[in-house]
């Protein structure tokens, strides 16, 4: 089993500690959105990164490539620009980030999602004094940001955090802020189709972690029409299966667990439409906001 090495608080008397942003960044993205996302992460919040690391997954349409451009020139904030020459997925374009993060505390944001201006200064204080990964609720946005749609409430506290984790993926992605050095600790991100972040924060509360959540919801994360659908068919369904025989074997979850996530996790897959995203929202904390 590896072990976490536990963080050291932060010193009060200590500067904060800097961090770097990591956004990943591909073909199906939207330049606006890009821009937005960037935005809403350096110059908007109260407490900005001292780092922007963007990596480009693969070749990338013309406009993203002009905005990323303008985003390097105008940041206040240094950028850091890695672009892959082939696409190869979101587990290798974190990885290959990671390498180019100049401190050891880094924050995570997706380039279709916007994060509120306190987020860093709600998150960053629980980093420093010695959890390794924190996330956040966060609102299912559309087009207008303004308006949030529902609320993907977290769960909150050690304990509740644990017991979730079993079931289903404690913590939002794009929400996270983590210590590089726990996720270095565990192996980083490795790929499993489409729970690639779940496996993750598994091998760190399973190798002991300190893994929180805030309350508020700190990102808008942009939901379509198409969400729901691509939580279905047979090709997500043997992904979950994947996912699952590697909770199991990795000891974290016990028979009995397991095997409820396989009828229920697996059975969700294959009812109707409607059924699944009535279902998905009630298992995540779902709320109208």
């Amino acid at each position: 089993m590896v072990s976490v090495a536990l963080a050291k608080p932060l010193d009060p008397c200590e500067s904060p500690a800097p961090f770097s942003l990591l956004v990943p960044v591909y073909r199906g993205d939207s330049a606006h959105r890009v821009r937005r996302a960037i935005d809403s992460n350096t110059h908007e919040q109260t407490r900005p990164p001292a780092q922007v690391v963007i990596v480009r997954d693969g070749p990338v349409p013309q406009e993203i490539t002009d905005e990323l451009d303008r985003i390097s020139a105008a940041s206040a904030v240094p950028v850091v620009r890695v672009e892959l020459e082939h696409n190869a997925g979101l587990t290798n374009a974190l990885n290959t980030g990671l390498l180019w993060c100049s401190h050891d505390v880094v924050a995570r944001a997706d380039a279709d999602d916007i994060s509120y201006p306190d987020r860093f200064e709600r998150q960053l204080p629980l980093i420093e004094a010695g959890a390794d990964l924190v996330g956040a609720s966060m609102h299912e946005i559309g087009d207008d940001e303004t308006t949030p749609l529902a609320l993907r409430q977290a769960p909150v506290g050690r304990s509740e955090i644990a017991r979730v984790a079993k079931r289903r993926n404690p913590i939002s992605h794009p929400s996270v802020v983590f210590r590089r050095s726990a996720v270095e600790a565990v192996g980083g991100y490795e790929h499993v189709p489409m729970a690639e972040d779940y496996w993750l924060w598994a091998r760190m509360l399973h190798a002991g972690a300190d893994v929180r959540n805030v309350s508020e919801p700190l990102v808008g994360y942009r939901v379509s029409a198409g969400s729901y659908e691509r939580r279905g068919g047979p090709r997500v369904f043997l992904a979950e299966m994947a996912l699952q025989w590697k909770l199991r074997r990795l000891g974290y979850v016990g028979f009995i667990q397991w095997a409820t996530n396989v009828i229920v996790r697996g059975g969700y897959r294959f009812v109707p439409l409607k059924a699944r995203e009535t279902a998905y929202r009630f298992m995540v904390g779902h709320r109208n906001s």
